[in-house]
């Protein structure tokens, strides 16, 4: 059945192009036009929407508090609609401030649509939602703020924003970061390049890291996304890939920083074979701390090589062959020298442990730039 649902709204514009509208409805009734975009992902792993999945505790929280005897929910939900609603300004408007009007929001609603067919997709409040949803209350109005909006990015930006500052996964955020464009907070205009490449390295088909790198999307990876984008942050802000870095925007020559990382990261698959692919407690290698490590030494060994000629695989592999007799992934023990000896798996990924393995790690590759330096001189 096909219907259009009517309510007083009042429009507001914010800046040059930005039109809110602000409204109250049944909060019952909003499954019947508004869905929530679940983040997952598509064809060819593409990411596709961008809520986590509802907290039931949360949830039935709100739920025994709308239940109570004088409920009250000041904050609104946000939902974007796509063009398919309109507003429909009243020809005599009150003394406005020129920068709102009145009128009516048209909603159409049609109960043969699936969820994601629906005009509406709520940016933020899908637990409230639920919470009213479940509640054993005959009705219960709630306000809502709303934008129109034909693409998701715009969507996923509004989402970010307004849920940086609560205590939403970081992982989630990270996992949408490249799918936005516009001006966000500093910290999120830090990560977001990292997160895109953390992104390519997870699905790109000849990464060595294809799918191994746990997000919201792929919770079966062992690898935490967190120390990918901390190796990758390091060599952007002062390591070998800083050079290929734009100072302004802050993005980069993907192409060539991911050729980079796919060959070095390809050698540390080859090279130290027995501890690649195994979860972290069985390898430090996988591990947060040799993770950021590895990262370092790739760094160390960037240097080696000039700014033009992009290290091979093969080359890398040459130079971390050298450094496989001093490393302990899965068994063992790490001598990082007198009175600093540790069991291979005692390395924690503690800022003080990863400085430690690094630092020895980075002694040897040192000496292995070094060395291959001396061998091209002589022979040129």
């Amino acid at each position: 059945m096909q219907r259009e649902l009517r309510l007083p709204a009042l429009e507001i514009r914010q800046g040059p192009r930005r039109v809110l509208y602000s409204f109250a409805v049944d909060g019952k009734i909003l499954a019947k036009f508004a869905t929530v975009s679940r983040i997952r992902r598509g064809e060819e792993r593409r990411l596709r929407g961008y809520q986590r999945p509802e907290v039931l505790s949360h949830i039935k929280e709100i739920r025994r508090y709308l239940e109570s005897s004088d409920p009250m929910i000041p904050n609104a939900i946000v939902i974007s609609f796509d063009d398919r609603v309109r507003f429909e300004a009243e020809a005599v408007q009150p003394i406005e401030p020129g920068y709102s009007r009145v009128g009516t929001l048209v909603i159409p609603i049609d109960d043969t649509l699936a969820d994601e067919e629906k005009p509406g997709w709520i940016v933020d409040g899908q637990q409230r939602t639920a919470a009213i949803r479940d509640a054993e209350i005959e009705k219960f109005p709630i306000t809502v703020t709303a934008f129109v909006s034909t693409d998701d990015h715009e969507q996923k930006e509004q989402f970010i924003l307004v849920n940086s500052t609560k205590p939403l996964p970081k992982g989630l955020i990270y996992e949408l970061l490249p799918g936005t464009e516009a001006r966000l907070p500093s910290f999120l205009m830090r990560r977001r390049f990292p997160a895109y490449l953390s992104e390519r390295l997870n699905y790109d088909e000849d990464s060595p890291f294809h799918e191994l790198i746990q997000t919201p999307t792929n919770p079966s990876g062992m690898i935490k996304d967190n120390s990918i984008l901390k190796m990758l942050e390091n060599s952007l802000t002062e390591g070998a890939l800083h050079r290929y870095r734009d100072p302004i925007s802050g993005a980069g020559d993907e192409e060539k920083i991911l050729g980079i990382l796919k060959a070095f990261w390809s050698a540390v698959r080859y090279v130290f074979a027995e501890a690649w692919g195994l979860p972290p407690r069985r390898s430090r290698l996988m591990h947060g701390a040799g993770l950021v490590s590895m990262g370092l030494v790739m760094d160390a060994l960037m240097d080696g090589y000039s700014d033009v000629a992009i290290p091979t695989e093969g080359e890398f592999r040459d130079d971390l062959r050298q450094l496989w007799p001093i490393c302990r992934w899965t068994g063992g023990e790490w001598d990082f020298g007198p009175g600093e000896v540790r069991k291979w798996n005692k390395v924690e990924n503690t800022p003080k442990d990863i400085q430690l393995l690094s630092g020895y790690l980075l002694l040897h590759a040192k000496k292995i730039v070094r060395s291959r330096v001396r061998g091209l001189a002589q022979s040129a």
